[in-house]
């Protein structure tokens, strides 16, 4: 056997082998190249699925937020319906007729001065008062009208004031108020 069989037979076993090393490479370079790209495709999946969470999470904060919002502002515009109306109910009872605020006053002063010392009132009801009633006039209040009676040593009194009941009636009446008007 020459020289040149011996090289060429090397050759040839080197070539086979590298041939050899070359495929198992490229087997392994494709086996990782599939576990890398299924690894980034499970990887994209769960940051979308992250995202898609995050994105509709977000989504029904901000819709919370909105019917919050809504619900604040219709809130407001009822208290301010409420309010207007409560201040032009005390509007009207403050300019009752003479007559009628006369009769009232009256019936409230007749009701109340047995074991009664002192009466107060408005300055305009202050003449009326004073001649519907035998208690001791002890001066005026800033009021809409009615009337304030304290015992004799002022540790009592009986705020029969107009402002007084109609504050009264209206936080007793506010829900039934509420309903007639927004149902």
């Amino acid at each position: 056997m020459g020289l040149d069989a011996i090289v060429q037979e090397i050759k040839a076993k080197g070539k086979a082998e590298a041939d050899k090393i070359s495929g198992e490479t490229y087997q392994e370079v494709s086996k990782i190249i599939t576990e890398a790209e299924s690894r980034a495709a499970k990887l994209k999946a769960a940051k979308q699925e992250a995202v898609r969470k995050e994105i509709e999470r977000l989504r029904q904060q901000e819709l919370s937020s909105a019917h919050l919002e809504v619900k604040r502002a219709m809130l407001n515009a009822r208290k301010e319906l409420l309010d207007e109306v409560y201040e032009k109910a005390k509007d009207s009872v403050g300019k009752l007729p003479a007559d009628r605020n006369q009769k009232l006053l009256s019936s409230i002063i007749k009701k109340n001065e047995n074991s009664n010392a002192k009466i107060y009132s408005r300055a305009k009801d202050t003449s009326a008062v004073k001649k519907l009633t035998k208690l001791n006039y002890a001066g005026e209040i800033d009021c809409i009208g009615g009337v304030l009676i304290e015992n004799e040593d002022g540790t009592e009194y009986l705020d029969l004031r107009y402002d007084t009941i109609l504050k009264n009636v209206s936080e007793k009446s506010l829900k039934q108020v509420s309903d007639i008007l927004f149902g």
